[in-house]
């Protein structure tokens, strides 16, 4: 069976880590296939040319079908995949959705900075091909 999503994840950021390990524990039905970027294997190619200092800017879903899904949109559809997708049902509340995407979009921004991690700058210099 295919996977349904290809979730690219930051292994070295504790949160992502808790909700992707989350993710894994209730994809029973192996629907989506957890891909650890920080790996030194990673390799964009794989992976719809999504490079490293891309996928730490912002999370990164690639659908079956090949379209790239980015941010809150990841999780709705993780969710939905695992059978919780009323989690997110706030998505889809007119008013609610853009401020929810704001505060994501904020957590993206800073996570590094929030979970004491080094700049990407930093990371990259030993990850990515600049």
């Amino acid at each position: 069976m295919k996977n349904k999503l290809t979730f690219l994840f930051d292994g070295g950021c504790p949160l992502c880590l808790r909700e992707t390990n989350f993710l894994k524990k209730r994809d029973t039905l192996n629907q989506i296939a957890f891909i650890d970027i920080n790996r030194k294997d990673y390799d964009q190619s794989l992976f719809n040319g999504i490079s490293y200092s891309e996928a730490m800017s912002n999370l990164h879903g690639i659908m079956e079908n090949g379209e790239i899904i980015k941010g809150l949109e990841v999780l709705a559809y993780s969710y939905e995949l695992i059978g919780l997708g009323w989690v997110y049902y706030p998505l889809k509340i007119k008013f609610l959705s853009p401020l929810l995407r704001l505060i994501y979009r904020y957590w993206a921004k800073y996570r590094l900075q929030i979970t004491g991690r080094p700049n990407i700058e930093n990371l990259c210099n030993s990850q990515c091909e600049q």
